[in-house]
Protein backbone atom coordinates (compact mmCIF):
# COMPACT_ATOMS: atom_id res chain seq x y z
CA UNK A 1 0.00 0.00 0.00
CA UNK A 2 1.51 3.56 -1.02
CA UNK A 3 1.45 6.04 1.26
CA UNK A 4 -0.19 8.10 -1.11
CA UNK A 5 -3.19 5.61 -0.69
CA UNK A 6 -6.42 6.01 1.68
CA UNK A 7 -6.77 2.61 3.27
CA UNK A 8 -10.39 1.60 4.41
CA UNK A 9 -9.73 2.77 7.80
CA UNK A 10 -8.84 6.60 6.27
CA UNK A 11 -12.45 6.35 4.31
CA UNK A 12 -14.27 5.18 7.05
CA UNK A 13 -12.96 8.10 9.06
CA UNK A 14 -13.71 10.79 6.49
CA UNK A 15 -17.47 10.17 6.48
CA UNK A 16 -17.42 9.90 10.32
CA UNK A 17 -15.84 13.66 9.93
CA UNK A 18 -18.54 14.00 6.85
CA UNK A 19 -21.40 13.22 8.71
CA UNK A 20 -20.50 15.24 12.00
CA UNK A 21 -20.10 18.59 9.91
CA UNK A 22 -23.66 17.29 7.74
CA UNK A 23 -25.15 16.60 11.47
CA UNK A 24 -23.92 20.34 12.63
CA UNK A 25 -24.50 22.10 9.70
CA UNK A 26 -28.18 20.96 9.90
CA UNK A 27 -28.64 22.24 13.30
CA UNK A 28 -26.93 25.32 11.96
CA UNK A 29 -28.55 26.11 8.63
CA UNK A 30 -32.11 24.46 9.61
CA UNK A 31 -33.13 27.71 11.73
CA UNK A 32 -33.84 29.89 8.67
CA UNK A 33 -36.58 27.33 7.46
CA UNK A 34 -38.55 27.15 10.69
CA UNK A 35 -38.34 30.96 11.82
CA UNK A 36 -41.94 31.72 11.12
CA UNK A 37 -42.77 28.90 13.34
CA UNK A 38 -40.53 30.04 15.97
CA UNK A 39 -41.79 33.48 16.16
CA UNK A 40 -45.46 32.66 15.72
CA UNK A 41 -44.97 29.83 18.62
CA UNK A 42 -43.43 32.33 20.71
CA UNK A 43 -45.46 35.34 19.84
CA UNK A 44 -42.06 37.18 18.71
CA UNK A 45 -41.62 38.88 15.54
CA UNK A 46 -39.73 37.59 12.63
CA UNK A 47 -37.49 40.71 13.41
CA UNK A 48 -36.49 39.14 16.57
CA UNK A 49 -36.74 35.59 15.63
CA UNK A 50 -34.02 36.42 13.23
CA UNK A 51 -31.68 37.12 16.37
CA UNK A 52 -31.42 33.51 16.77
CA UNK A 53 -29.43 33.36 13.35
CA UNK A 54 -26.90 36.44 14.05
CA UNK A 55 -26.58 35.24 17.56
CA UNK A 56 -25.63 31.86 17.23
CA UNK A 57 -23.05 33.34 14.03
CA UNK A 58 -21.61 36.25 15.96
CA UNK A 59 -21.00 33.54 19.31
CA UNK A 60 -19.48 31.29 16.49
CA UNK A 61 -17.03 33.64 14.97
CA UNK A 62 -15.67 35.06 18.72
CA UNK A 63 -15.72 32.23 20.94
CA UNK A 64 -14.53 29.82 18.31
CA UNK A 65 -10.92 30.76 17.99
CA UNK A 66 -10.53 31.61 22.12
CA UNK A 67 -11.98 28.51 22.75
CA UNK A 68 -9.72 26.49 20.59
CA UNK A 69 -6.67 28.31 21.87
CA UNK A 70 -7.70 27.49 25.39
CA UNK A 71 -8.03 23.66 24.59
CA UNK A 72 -5.58 23.07 21.95
CA UNK A 73 -3.93 20.81 24.49
CA UNK A 74 -7.15 18.71 25.02
CA UNK A 75 -7.02 14.66 23.43
CA UNK A 76 -8.52 16.11 20.40
CA UNK A 77 -10.64 12.45 20.34
CA UNK A 78 -11.93 12.75 23.89
CA UNK A 79 -12.58 16.20 23.76
CA UNK A 80 -14.42 16.24 20.23
CA UNK A 81 -16.82 13.09 22.14
CA UNK A 82 -17.23 15.50 25.12
CA UNK A 83 -18.54 18.29 22.51
CA UNK A 84 -20.63 16.11 20.63
CA UNK A 85 -22.35 14.90 23.93
CA UNK A 86 -23.02 18.01 24.63
CA UNK A 87 -24.49 19.33 21.32
CA UNK A 88 -26.90 16.34 22.18
CA UNK A 89 -27.81 17.06 25.04
CA UNK A 90 -28.12 21.43 23.99
CA UNK A 91 -30.77 19.83 20.84
CA UNK A 92 -32.74 17.36 23.41
CA UNK A 93 -33.41 20.86 25.74
CA UNK A 94 -34.84 22.94 22.41
CA UNK A 95 -37.35 20.33 21.71
CA UNK A 96 -38.69 21.38 25.32
CA UNK A 97 -38.08 25.12 25.42
CA UNK A 98 -40.94 27.29 25.45
CA UNK A 99 -38.82 30.85 26.06
CA UNK A 100 -37.15 32.22 23.71
CA UNK A 101 -34.17 33.82 26.17
CA UNK A 102 -33.33 29.85 27.02
CA UNK A 103 -33.72 29.28 22.95
CA UNK A 104 -31.37 31.93 22.43
CA UNK A 105 -29.34 30.88 25.41
CA UNK A 106 -28.85 27.30 23.92
CA UNK A 107 -28.47 28.11 20.52
CA UNK A 108 -25.58 30.52 21.40
CA UNK A 109 -23.99 27.49 23.51
CA UNK A 110 -24.66 25.37 20.38
CA UNK A 111 -22.38 28.12 18.33
CA UNK A 112 -19.98 27.95 20.12
CA UNK A 113 -19.76 23.69 20.48
CA UNK A 114 -20.26 23.79 16.41
CA UNK A 115 -17.17 26.54 15.93
CA UNK A 116 -14.95 23.72 18.38
CA UNK A 117 -16.00 20.96 16.39
CA UNK A 118 -15.88 21.78 13.03
CA UNK A 119 -12.05 23.45 13.97
CA UNK A 120 -11.60 19.89 15.36
CA UNK A 121 -12.80 17.56 12.04
CA UNK A 122 -10.72 19.99 10.22
CA UNK A 123 -7.48 19.36 12.17
CA UNK A 124 -8.21 15.65 12.29
CA UNK A 125 -8.65 15.17 8.31
CA UNK A 126 -5.40 17.08 7.97
CA UNK A 127 -3.35 15.72 9.88
CA UNK A 128 -4.48 11.82 9.66
CA UNK A 129 -4.56 11.83 5.68
CA UNK A 130 -1.45 11.30 3.67
CA UNK A 131 -0.15 14.40 2.33
CA UNK A 132 -1.54 13.99 -1.23
CA UNK A 133 -4.73 13.37 -0.17
CA UNK A 134 -5.74 15.67 2.44
CA UNK A 135 -6.75 18.25 -0.16
CA UNK A 136 -9.97 15.38 -1.20
CA UNK A 137 -10.18 14.37 2.85
CA UNK A 138 -10.85 18.46 3.72
CA UNK A 139 -13.26 18.70 0.64
CA UNK A 140 -15.50 15.64 1.87
CA UNK A 141 -15.73 17.22 5.44
CA UNK A 142 -16.75 20.54 3.59
CA UNK A 143 -19.36 18.84 1.71
CA UNK A 144 -21.07 17.61 4.68
CA UNK A 145 -22.41 21.45 4.81
CA UNK A 146 -23.28 21.26 1.39
CA UNK A 147 -25.37 18.38 2.18
CA UNK A 148 -27.04 20.01 5.07
CA UNK A 149 -28.04 22.37 2.91
CA UNK A 150 -29.40 19.69 0.23
CA UNK A 151 -30.41 17.47 2.37
CA UNK A 152 -30.82 18.10 6.26
CA UNK A 153 -32.95 21.46 6.13
CA UNK A 154 -35.36 20.74 3.59
CA UNK A 155 -35.90 17.82 5.84
CA UNK A 156 -35.46 19.69 9.09
CA UNK A 157 -38.34 22.26 7.73
CA UNK A 158 -41.08 19.54 6.58
CA UNK A 159 -40.83 18.59 10.08
CA UNK A 160 -41.42 21.51 11.38
CA UNK A 161 -44.41 22.15 8.94
CA UNK A 162 -46.23 18.98 9.96
CA UNK A 163 -45.51 19.01 13.77
CA UNK A 164 -43.86 22.22 15.29
CA UNK A 165 -40.53 23.82 15.14
CA UNK A 166 -40.14 21.66 18.41
CA UNK A 167 -39.96 18.49 16.39
CA UNK A 168 -37.28 19.70 14.10
CA UNK A 169 -34.63 19.67 17.06
CA UNK A 170 -35.67 15.80 17.60
CA UNK A 171 -34.03 15.32 14.11
CA UNK A 172 -30.91 16.82 14.87
CA UNK A 173 -30.74 15.14 18.38
CA UNK A 174 -31.12 11.86 17.12
CA UNK A 175 -28.36 12.78 13.98
CA UNK A 176 -26.73 13.86 16.64
CA UNK A 177 -26.61 10.58 18.90
CA UNK A 178 -25.83 8.92 15.42
CA UNK A 179 -22.16 11.28 14.74
CA UNK A 180 -21.42 10.32 18.40
CA UNK A 181 -21.63 6.60 18.44
CA UNK A 182 -19.97 6.79 14.37
CA UNK A 183 -17.22 9.11 16.11
CA UNK A 184 -16.75 6.86 19.30
CA UNK A 185 -15.81 3.78 17.10
CA UNK A 186 -13.87 6.02 14.29
CA UNK A 187 -11.97 8.56 15.84
CA UNK A 188 -8.08 7.81 16.21
CA UNK A 189 -5.65 8.92 19.46
CA UNK A 190 -4.18 11.22 18.26
CA UNK A 191 -1.01 12.95 19.64
CA UNK A 192 -1.65 16.39 22.07
CA UNK A 193 -0.28 19.50 21.22
CA UNK A 194 2.00 21.19 23.55
CA UNK A 195 0.29 23.56 25.88
CA UNK A 196 1.20 27.04 25.28
CA UNK A 197 -0.26 30.39 26.27
CA UNK A 198 -3.24 32.05 24.86
CA UNK A 199 -0.93 34.75 24.58
CA UNK A 200 1.76 33.13 22.25
CA UNK A 201 -1.23 31.64 20.65
CA UNK A 202 -3.60 34.94 19.52
CA UNK A 203 0.04 36.36 18.49
CA UNK A 204 -0.83 34.45 15.26
CA UNK A 205 -3.50 36.80 14.43
CA UNK A 206 -0.89 39.40 14.36
CA UNK A 207 1.30 37.76 11.32
CA UNK A 208 0.50 39.58 8.48
CA UNK A 209 0.79 36.55 6.91
CA UNK A 210 -2.11 34.96 8.37
CA UNK A 211 -4.09 38.20 8.16
CA UNK A 212 -3.67 38.15 4.14
CA UNK A 213 -4.31 34.17 4.00
CA UNK A 214 -7.78 34.64 6.43
CA UNK A 215 -8.93 37.40 4.37
CA UNK A 216 -8.81 35.55 0.96
CA UNK A 217 -12.09 33.52 1.96
CA UNK A 218 -13.97 36.56 3.57
CA UNK A 219 -13.82 38.10 0.15
CA UNK A 220 -14.71 34.93 -1.46
CA UNK A 221 -17.54 34.95 0.58
CA UNK A 222 -18.52 38.18 0.50
CA UNK A 223 -18.04 37.98 -3.20
CA UNK A 224 -21.07 35.18 -3.43
CA UNK A 225 -23.21 36.71 -0.83
CA UNK A 226 -23.39 40.29 -2.07
CA UNK A 227 -25.34 38.89 -5.03
CA UNK A 228 -26.50 35.34 -3.38
CA UNK A 229 -28.27 37.49 -0.25
CA UNK A 230 -30.60 39.06 -3.11
CA UNK A 231 -31.01 36.00 -5.13
CA UNK A 232 -34.72 36.17 -4.37
CA UNK A 233 -35.00 39.62 -5.38
CA UNK A 234 -33.43 39.05 -8.32
CA UNK A 235 -35.60 36.02 -9.30
CA UNK A 236 -38.61 38.04 -8.49
CA UNK A 237 -37.33 40.79 -11.06
CA UNK A 238 -37.04 38.09 -13.59
CA UNK A 239 -40.41 36.99 -13.51
CA UNK A 240 -39.69 33.86 -12.32
CA UNK A 241 -43.45 32.12 -10.92
CA UNK A 242 -43.38 32.26 -7.04
CA UNK A 243 -43.57 28.57 -6.86
CA UNK A 244 -40.59 27.99 -8.51
CA UNK A 245 -38.23 29.83 -6.87
CA UNK A 246 -38.15 27.24 -3.83
CA UNK A 247 -36.90 24.45 -6.86
CA UNK A 248 -34.37 27.09 -8.15
CA UNK A 249 -32.87 27.54 -4.65
CA UNK A 250 -32.37 23.67 -4.32
CA UNK A 251 -31.30 23.29 -7.47
CA UNK A 252 -28.76 25.76 -6.45
CA UNK A 253 -28.18 24.14 -3.13
CA UNK A 254 -27.24 20.91 -5.45
CA UNK A 255 -24.96 22.43 -7.95
CA UNK A 256 -22.75 23.48 -4.99
CA UNK A 257 -22.09 19.85 -4.39
CA UNK A 258 -20.20 19.93 -7.38
CA UNK A 259 -18.36 23.08 -6.57
CA UNK A 260 -16.96 21.19 -3.15
CA UNK A 261 -16.02 18.19 -5.60
CA UNK A 262 -13.61 20.95 -7.32
CA UNK A 263 -12.44 22.40 -4.34
CA UNK A 264 -10.79 19.59 -3.81
CA UNK A 265 -9.56 18.84 -6.86
CA UNK A 266 -7.97 22.53 -6.82
CA UNK A 267 -6.58 21.73 -3.32
CA UNK A 268 -4.52 18.62 -4.55
CA UNK A 269 -1.81 21.07 -6.35
CA UNK A 270 -0.63 24.54 -6.20
CA UNK A 271 -3.85 25.38 -4.54
CA UNK A 272 -2.86 29.31 -3.91
CA UNK A 273 -1.97 29.69 -7.36
CA UNK A 274 -4.73 28.19 -8.75
CA UNK A 275 -7.25 30.27 -6.61
CA UNK A 276 -6.06 33.17 -8.37
CA UNK A 277 -7.55 31.78 -11.60
CA UNK A 278 -11.01 30.61 -9.74
CA UNK A 279 -11.42 34.60 -8.14
CA UNK A 280 -11.05 35.82 -11.62
CA UNK A 281 -13.69 33.48 -13.08
CA UNK A 282 -15.91 33.83 -10.05
CA UNK A 283 -15.73 37.78 -11.01
CA UNK A 284 -16.50 36.95 -14.40
CA UNK A 285 -19.51 35.10 -13.94
CA UNK A 286 -20.87 37.17 -11.08
CA UNK A 287 -20.58 40.53 -13.71
CA UNK A 288 -22.05 38.92 -16.44
CA UNK A 289 -25.47 38.08 -14.31
CA UNK A 290 -25.99 42.00 -14.64
CA UNK A 291 -27.01 41.06 -18.21
CA UNK A 292 -27.83 37.38 -18.38
CA UNK A 293 -30.93 38.27 -16.25
CA UNK A 294 -32.39 39.81 -18.80
CA UNK A 295 -32.90 35.95 -20.39
CA UNK A 296 -35.21 33.66 -18.03
CA UNK A 297 -32.62 30.77 -19.29
CA UNK A 298 -29.47 32.18 -19.73
CA UNK A 299 -30.16 34.03 -16.18
CA UNK A 300 -30.56 30.87 -14.61
CA UNK A 301 -27.57 29.02 -16.21
CA UNK A 302 -25.44 31.97 -14.86
CA UNK A 303 -26.94 31.55 -11.24
CA UNK A 304 -25.75 27.73 -11.87
CA UNK A 305 -21.99 28.88 -12.86
CA UNK A 306 -22.03 30.76 -9.65
CA UNK A 307 -23.38 28.53 -7.25
CA UNK A 308 -20.23 25.91 -8.85
CA UNK A 309 -17.81 29.32 -8.29
CA UNK A 310 -18.98 29.38 -4.42
CA UNK A 311 -17.12 27.48 -2.20
CA UNK A 312 -14.04 26.40 -4.47
CA UNK A 313 -12.00 28.17 -2.25
CA UNK A 314 -12.60 26.08 1.26
CA UNK A 315 -10.53 23.59 0.88
CA UNK A 316 -7.81 25.31 -0.47
CA UNK A 317 -7.74 28.11 2.08
CA UNK A 318 -8.65 25.84 5.27
CA UNK A 319 -5.04 23.71 4.44
CA UNK A 320 -3.21 27.09 3.32
CA UNK A 321 -3.71 28.22 7.33
CA UNK A 322 -3.23 25.11 8.89
CA UNK A 323 0.31 25.05 6.80
CA UNK A 324 1.47 28.82 7.49
CA UNK A 325 0.69 28.17 10.93
CA UNK A 326 2.94 25.07 10.37
CA UNK A 327 5.75 27.58 9.64
CA UNK A 328 5.05 30.66 11.58
CA UNK A 329 3.93 29.52 14.47
CA UNK A 330 3.41 25.48 15.12
CA UNK A 331 1.80 25.64 18.45
CA UNK A 332 -1.41 27.51 17.20
CA UNK A 333 -2.25 25.14 14.78
CA UNK A 334 -5.48 24.50 16.15
CA UNK A 335 -6.33 28.15 16.12
CA UNK A 336 -5.22 28.23 12.80
CA UNK A 337 -8.11 25.45 11.92
CA UNK A 338 -10.57 27.69 13.44
CA UNK A 339 -10.18 30.74 11.19
CA UNK A 340 -11.57 29.57 7.90
CA UNK A 341 -14.93 29.20 9.40
CA UNK A 342 -14.96 32.38 10.94
CA UNK A 343 -13.73 33.83 8.08
CA UNK A 344 -16.63 32.40 5.81
CA UNK A 345 -18.51 34.15 8.49
CA UNK A 346 -17.36 38.01 8.30
CA UNK A 347 -17.42 37.59 4.50
CA UNK A 348 -21.10 36.26 4.30
CA UNK A 349 -22.03 39.23 7.07
CA UNK A 350 -19.94 41.76 4.99
CA UNK A 351 -20.78 40.62 1.61
CA UNK A 352 -24.55 41.20 2.41
CA UNK A 353 -24.09 43.60 4.39
CA UNK A 354 -22.24 45.49 0.88
CA UNK A 355 -24.96 44.60 -0.96
CA UNK A 356 -27.71 45.70 1.24
CA UNK A 357 -26.03 49.08 0.93
CA UNK A 358 -25.91 49.20 -2.79
CA UNK A 359 -29.20 47.77 -3.07
CA UNK A 360 -31.12 50.34 -0.88
CA UNK A 361 -29.28 52.65 -3.03
CA UNK A 362 -31.34 52.10 -5.83
CA UNK A 363 -30.76 49.82 -8.56
CA UNK A 364 -30.80 45.79 -7.39
CA UNK A 365 -28.58 44.12 -10.45
CA UNK A 366 -25.55 46.81 -9.00
CA UNK A 367 -24.94 44.48 -6.57
CA UNK A 368 -23.35 41.63 -9.35
CA UNK A 369 -21.28 44.64 -9.80
CA UNK A 370 -19.96 44.67 -6.24
CA UNK A 371 -19.82 40.87 -6.28
CA UNK A 372 -17.27 40.74 -8.90
CA UNK A 373 -15.03 43.74 -7.43
CA UNK A 374 -15.26 42.37 -4.08
CA UNK A 375 -13.59 39.04 -6.05
CA UNK A 376 -11.06 41.01 -7.93
CA UNK A 377 -10.28 42.08 -4.88
CA UNK A 378 -9.90 38.29 -3.43
CA UNK A 379 -7.72 37.43 -6.78
CA UNK A 380 -5.26 40.13 -6.46
CA UNK A 381 -4.56 38.92 -2.72
CA UNK A 382 -4.24 35.70 -3.72
CA UNK A 383 -1.54 36.70 -5.97
CA UNK A 384 0.37 38.34 -3.59
CA UNK A 385 0.48 35.86 -1.19
CA UNK A 386 1.42 33.00 -3.84
CA UNK A 387 4.43 35.62 -4.81
CA UNK A 388 5.32 35.99 -1.34
CA UNK A 389 5.06 31.98 -0.75
CA UNK A 390 7.30 31.63 -3.90
CA UNK A 391 9.95 34.16 -2.29
CA UNK A 392 9.63 32.25 1.12
CA UNK A 393 10.71 28.90 -0.67
CA UNK A 394 13.42 30.48 -2.44
CA UNK A 395 15.06 31.87 0.81
CA UNK A 396 14.13 28.58 2.22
Amino acid sequence: MHDTELTKRHWLLILTLTLLTFVLGTSEFVIVGILTDISSSLHITNAKAGTLVSAFAITFAIATPIVMSATSHFSKRKWMLFLIGLFIILNALCIISSSYIILLVLRMITAIVTGVLISLAMIVGSETMPAAKRGLAISFVFGGFTMANVIGVPIGTFIAEQHSWNATFVLTTVFGVIAFLASFFQLPEMKNQSRSSMRDQFSLLTHPRILMAFFIPSLGFGATYAVFTYLVPILKSMDAPSRWISLILFGYGFISIFSNILAGKIASHNPIGRLRFVFLVQAFVLTGLYWTTNDFILGLVNMGLMSLMAIMLTTSTQLYLIDLAGIYQPEAKGLAASLMPVASNVGIAFGSALGGLVYHQGNLMNVTWVGGLVAIGACLLTAMSHHLDKKHMKTA
